[in-house]
């Protein structure tokens, strides 16, 4: 059992909830505005699901990696995986993904249910198709013939699925509505997202290039990956306060809303210890630094919206 939970890598699940904390309270704060109904079940579901697309992620990178020698050159790195390791077989991995996929399409299906059954049936089936592609990404950034990100597509999936799918798509779950401002906190949880998968790549730089693994960090370089690192933790605050700003906070000065402004400390901190890293595996106490930060961003967003609006 603690190699499965090993493989699970729990350092990245704060992630993977930024993106529901921040769709699902911001929706609350607009229904709360609009005298609208905010459903917990549809919350404790979307937390569900995305936890288990998570774990499938992460145990099917732990499987294509381990079958295609990437992690074998790694074994001395970062962190030693299943698979490449022997702590579990090719065959054992491989039937965990098949059985996290059938469980995060049962878990899909029942948050949608809930969600849009009986008066939404077209949003119904439209997010199944959702469900559908989030499973298929899921697997494919590793496994099959042409995995997305042994192509250095990573970052754009990264960004779809943790950014726009997830803030997002959890919005529109419990308001069935779309507002365009919603792409502005959907973008900054999509670059945190991205920030975290260039801090893999870059660490794991020298042995993607003798695997053949094309990340986008190794196609840009080091030095370019981190100038890349710089700008995708310079924007995410910025689009929070473009989105406080054009809700009217400013006109009405509800300052207490901003309280996630507070983090430019320590986001500024990481930013300067991330660009004094001088060997790429210096690197990887910063995936779970820029993670939490993430979570901390979503969370704080959500209490000034909840409790200080």
């Amino acid at each position: 059992m603690k190699d499965w939970i090993k493989a699970a890598r729990l350092r990245t699940l704060p992630l993977s909830l930024s993106g529901i904390i921040m769709g699902s309270f911001i929706a609350k704060w607009r229904l709360w505005g609009e005298g609208g109904i905010w459903d917990w079940r549809i919350f404790a579901l979307a937390i569900l699901v995305t936890l288990l697309y998570q774990i499938l992620s992460n145990y099917a990178n732990d499987y294509g990696d381990g079958i295609k020698g990437t992690d074998a050159i790694r074994a001395t790195e970062a962190e030693a995986r299943a698979v490449a390791s022997g702590k579990i077989s090719a065959k054992q991995m491989r039937n965990a993904v098949i059985v996290f996929a059938a469980l995060s399409l049962l878990a899909t299906v029942m948050l949608l249910y809930v969600a849009f059954v009986p008066n939404y049936m077209k949003e119904f089936y439209i997010f199944i198709g959702l469900g559908a592609a989030s499973i298929l990404a899921a697997i494919g950034y590793t496994v099959g013939k042409k995995p997305y990100g042994y192509m250095g597509l990573g970052d754009l999936f990264v960004f779809i699925f943790f950014g726009l799918v997830s803030v997002c798509g959890s919005y529109f779950l419990f308001t069935k509505s779309f507002n365009w401002d919603i792409l502005l906190p959907g973008t900054a949880v999509g670059m945190m997202s991205m920030a975290v998968l260039n801090l893999n790549n870059m660490r794991d730089i020298e042995s993607d290039r003798l695997s053949g693994k094309k990340s986008f960090a190794l196609r840009i370089g080091f030095r370019n990956a981190m100038i890349y690192e710089m700008v995708l933790l310079q924007f995410p605050l910025i689009l929070i306060l473009i989105f406080l700003g054009v809700n009217g906070f400013i006109q009405t000065q509800k300052y207490y809303v901003f309280i996630v402004m507070i983090l430019l400390i320590p986001f500024s901190k990481v930013r300067r210890k991330i660009m004094e890293v001088k060997e790429p595996r210096q690197l990887d106490p910063f995936l779970k630094q820029v993670g939490i930060l993430t979570l901390m961003m979503a969370v704080m967003t959500a209490i000034g919206l909840n409790f200080f609006s």
